[in-house]
C-alpha cells in the first residue's frame, strides 16, 4: 500500500496557511489512494537538538561498537530517516523565515540526511512554500526566493526527479485584513487539486 509522509514545519498551529495547504493535499491524496498511508511529522511537536560534537562522533562509531548514550542521541534520526525511506511520496509545508526555511526543517534535515543520506528515487515530492511578503515571478523579490532553489537541490541530490511546487505569497495580508484568506489560497487550492486530476478520472 503507497505511503505518504506530510512534514509541517510551520509554528502558528492550525493558523498556518501552509498547513492548510498540506492538509489540502493530503486529503486529496487520500481520495485516490483509499488503502494508503498517511505518515504526519509535526516538527515542532518535538524537541530536535542542534547536531553536535557527541552527535557527529556517534555516527562515525560503528553501529556494534556505538555506547547506550549514542545510540540515544541517533535515535530520533533513524526515526526521522525510517518515515522517509517508508513513504512513497511527500507533501512538504515550508514558510520562509528570514529568507530561508525555518530552523525546525534544517534540524530534520541535517538529522535525516546527513546521517543516512538515503536514495529517494522514483519517488515524489510537492513542496507548498509559503510567505508573508511578495516573492513570486515578477515581484520585485523574486530573486530573493532561496528556499525553492534550496529544496530543488536537497531532493533533487537524493535522487527525486519528480517535484511540484506551490508558491502562496503574500500571506500577511490575510492577518491584517487586507486580504481575503479563502480568496488567496483558491489558486493554490486549485492547484493541488490538478496534481490529482488524472488519477480521479480512472
Amino acid at each position: 500500500m503507497p505511503t505518504l509522509l506530510q512534514i509541517d514545519s510551520c509554528p502558528m498551529g492550525e493558523d498556518s496557511v501552509s498547513r492548510q495547504l498540506t492538509r489540502e493535499f493530503a486529503q486529496r491524496w487520500r481520495s485516490v489512494n483509499p488503502e494508503g498511508t498517511v505518515l504526519s511529522r509535526d516538527l515542532n511537536a518535538v524537541a530536535i537538538p542542534v547536531v553536535e560534537a557527541a552527535w557527529v562522533n556517534a555516527i562515525y562509531t560503528p553501529e556494534e561498537s556505538r555506547t547506550a548514550d549514542q545510540k540515544d542521541l541517533l535515535w530520533l534520526s533513524g526515526q526521522f530517516a525510517r518515515e522517509l525511506l517508508k513513504a512513497d511520496e511527500y507533501v512538504l509545508g515550508v514558510p520562509v523565515h528570514n529568507l530561508a526555511p525555518p530552523a525546525s526543517l534544517k534540524l530534520w534535515v541535517d538529522h535525516t540526511v546527513t546521517r543516512f543520506g538515503p536514495r529517494l528515487d522514483g519517488k515524489r515530492a510537492t513542496c507548498v512554500i509559503t510567505a508573508g511578503g511578495l516573492y513570486g515571478p515578477g515581484s520585485g523579490n523574486a530573486a530573493k526566493n532561496y528556499v525553492e532553489p534550496w529544496l530543488r537541490t536537497l531532493f533533487g541530490r537524493l535522487g527525486v526527479a519528480n517535484m511540484h511546487f506551490i508558491f502562496a505569497d503574500g500571506t500577511v495580508e490575510t492577518k491584517s485584513g487586507k486580504a481575503d484568506r479563502a480568496a488567496l489560497l483558491a489558486p493554490h487550492i486549485d492547484a493541488i487539486q490538478a496534481l490529482f486530476a488524472d488519477a480521479m478520472c480512472l
